[in-house]
């Protein structure tokens, strides 16, 4: 019964994630869905590459947490338009949560969207939430073991983030090691090393996502 209860869940989410999949496509706006544990540099990921590529492209982001404005403050100071969705206690973000939203941007003036999840290796994975692109992000802290202990988060996303790769010595992180499990889950999806404080890799996702906004304009 529950295997019912939830197949009927995601049978709803997938039909609404397809009313926003269209009404992104018809204003032209790419849809990136970043997805990880919490504190594994979502928004510092975020805060990076907005100001690095605002001259560039017209962004807007929905920032999703279970409490608190916090996210969505950060996102504000960079003068980009920012949602923040309060769950209340759900381990992840629904497509009816990202429809309810969209009317609060002016989608024409928008290239750009980036989706924050709920920080979450489990559950995000399995809710589309009508996004072109999955962007799922290790942090070094977090160990190797989380790929093979979390692999759909992995397997699914179009490229992989391995990030705070400047504390990897210091917490006994093998980058070669995870790349490589990466790869073996994923191997069509990139595989990013990264690191928002010192810069190391950074141009290498502003490429990525700006081939992406290059092929959605075309």
């Amino acid at each position: 019964m529950k295997l019912k209860v939830m197949r009927a869940v995601n049978e709803e989410n997938d039909l609404i994630a397809n009313e926003v999949r269209t009404v992104l496509n018809d204003y032209g706006v790419l849809a990136l869905n970043l997805m990880s544990s919490p504190g594994s540099g979502k928004t510092s990921l975020l805060e990076s590459t907005l100001a690095a590529m605002r001259d560039e492209m017209r962004f807007a982001v929905i920032v999703g947490d279970l409490f608190t404005m916090k996210d969505a403050e950060r996102i504000d100071v960079l003068g980009v338009p920012v949602v923040q969705i309060n769950t209340e206690g759900s381990c992840h973000l629904t497509a009816n949560m990202i429809r309810e939203t969209l009317s609060e941007f002016d989608l024409e003036a928008v290239d750009c969207l980036f989706i924050e999840n709920v920080g979450n290796l489990v559950c995000p994975s399995s809710f589309d939430l009508g996004e072109d692109y999955r962007v799922a992000i290790l942090s070094t802290p977090e160990g190797n073991d989380k790929i093979e202990k979390y692999p759909k988060m992995f397997r699914m996303a179009h490229v992989n983030l391995i990030t705070k790769t400047d504390l990897s010595e210091a917490v006994d992180f093998d980058l070669a090691d995870a790349q490589a499990k990466m790869h073996l889950l994923n191997p069509d999806a990139p595989v990013f090393q990264i690191s928002t404080k010192t810069g190391l890799g950074m141009e290498d996702w502003y490429t990525w996502v700006r081939r992406l906004d290059l092929n959605k304009a075309i």
